[in-house]
């Protein structure tokens, strides 16, 4: 009886290992030249024993296993000269909350310039396109590493060819990657290209100071945490200060000027205060 139980364990066992070969060395499969696959077989068989270190939660972690490509010189992202970069990513979280997630991520790891070619909205998952010359392709470890301060994470890559890439995004812990105001804690905005986001989810009401310098009319947009629009207030007259009243529901704001930011020339004082 003993002696059953040691082989069915040693079979669900070679089993099991069977399973997590497959499903690793298909995935490197997709993501490297078949010429450089079959040249170092043997080579990504050693690299990657045991399989099972590459498997999250019965998945591959595709991360890891480009991490280890590059590291052993097996996966180029560079191109010969420069191309066209198709990237998709795709979501089944809030659509606008992930373009703007993907946007400052995007601009933090130095994409300024890029189009967007798609959107597609299913019952299922949110796909977004872009394009942009690049003289490589995207790392997905700094990537998934500047996604991961906004509490996201790739859960999965596909690399359709050199310069196509579909990256999985899972964002059921997003969040913006922003300054949390606090009640009494006195911020100075400095002069900026973009609108100010902040997440003023732990207050209740918000004055702002703008400097004499400045020429602001204030437009102040109210988001909720899946960032939905919840109000907008737009003044039509310079501004040295007004006071903003946070609802209960609101999560995020976003400071602008109803006309261009240039008319922010110099600093705005956030004044928090509140607890909720």
């Amino acid at each position: 009886m003993i002696k059953i139980f040691l082989i069915l364990s040693l079979a669900f066992s070679f089993s099991i290992a069977d399973k997590y070969d497959n499903l690793v060395y298909d995935k490197i499969k997709t993501l490297i030249n078949t010429t450089v696959y079959n040249e170092n077989n043997a080579y990504i068989k050693i690299v990657f024993s045991p399989t099972n270190d590459y498997i999250r939660d019965e998945k591959v972690d595709s991360v890891k296993i480009i991490a280890m490509l590059k590291e052993h010189g097996l996966l180029n992202l560079f191109f010969k000269k420069p191309r066209e970069l198709n990237l998709n990513f795709q979501t089944s979280g809030a659509p606008l909350f992930f373009v703007k997630i993907m946007s400052d991520t995007l601009r933090n790891i130095g994409y300024y310039r890029y189009v967007t070619k798609e959107s597609n909205l299913e019952p299922s998952k949110f796909s977004w396109n872009i394009s942009l010359n690049s003289e490589y392709a995207t790392d997905p470890i700094i990537l998934q590493r500047e996604l991961l301060k906004s509490g996201c994470k790739i859960i999965d890559i596909y690399r359709n060819s050199p310069s196509d890439w579909t990256y999985i995004i899972d964002m059921n812990e997003a969040y913006l990657n922003t300054q949390k105001l606090k009640d009494g804690v006195e911020v100075k905005l400095k002069r900026s290209l973009y609108a100010y986001w902040l997440n003023v989810s732990d207050i209740n009401k918000l004055k702002i100071k703008s400097s004499r310098r400045n020429n602001w009319y204030p437009y102040i947009a109210y988001y909720d945490k899946n960032l939905k629009l919840l109000q907008v207030v737009k003044r039509n007259t310079q501004r040295r200060i007004i006071t903003l009243n946070i609802k209960g529901n609101t999560h995020y704001i976003k400071i602008s000027d109803i006309y261009t930011l240039k008319n922010i020339k110099d600093s705005l004082v956030l004044e928090p205060t509140g607890v909720r």
